[in-house]
């Protein structure tokens, strides 16, 4: 039999054995991110080119929007089985509108969320049950201003006007 000492010297572990075995985990770490990265990536590309095939103008009258979880009574029983668990879940833009003679409720993106005005009648591009685009907005002028924008907008003097004022100097 060997003595309690024997046995605690076969398990000693140098400071470059633990320095290895962490560079090959954060290594195998690494490699799954990247795995799972790519084909995510690859799917949203997937899911961007149907949407650009799908989608159409069509004219619809908002009644409400509101920025919420998605329940059972905001769609129809057979799509909102189709959600997965994290997008039920999560909080997203929706827009209740008449398409046609039918009321529905649509999903959209945050920034077109924000350009959408409720009971008004507007175009859009609709793909589904999506909201892609808005049709003869322009989104980038439309979106929400911080504070610090809006201050720096009285704050800003016109450039032509500077040039003179230092021209007459």
């Amino acid at each position: 039999f060997r003595d309690k000492a024997d046995r605690r010297s076969e398990f000693k572990v140098s400071a470059s054995d633990i320095f290895i075995i962490v560079a090959v985990v954060l290594a195998i770490a690494i490699f799954a991110i990247y795995k799972l990265s790519s084909r995510n990536y690859k799917r949203s590309i997937e899911a961007q080119d149907f949407i650009n095939a799908n989608k159409q103008v069509v004219p619809i009258y908002v009644i409400d929007k509101k920025f919420a979880k998605p329940t059972e009574n905001d769609f129809n029983k057979q799509v909102f089985e189709q959600f997965n668990n994290s997008m039920k879940r999560r909080k997203m833009c929706m827009v209740r509108a008449k398409v046609g003679p039918q009321i529905v409720t649509l999903i959209t993106e945050k920034n077109v969320f924000d350009v959408i005005v409720p009971k008004k009648t507007i175009k859009v591009e609709l793909s589904g049950l999506f909201i892609v685009n808005v049709v003869g907005v322009n989104l980038a002028d439309k979106k929400k201003k911080s504070l610090r924008e809006k201050a720096s907008l009285f704050t800003k003097a016109d450039p032509k006007k500077e040039a003179e004022k230092i021209a007459k100097k």
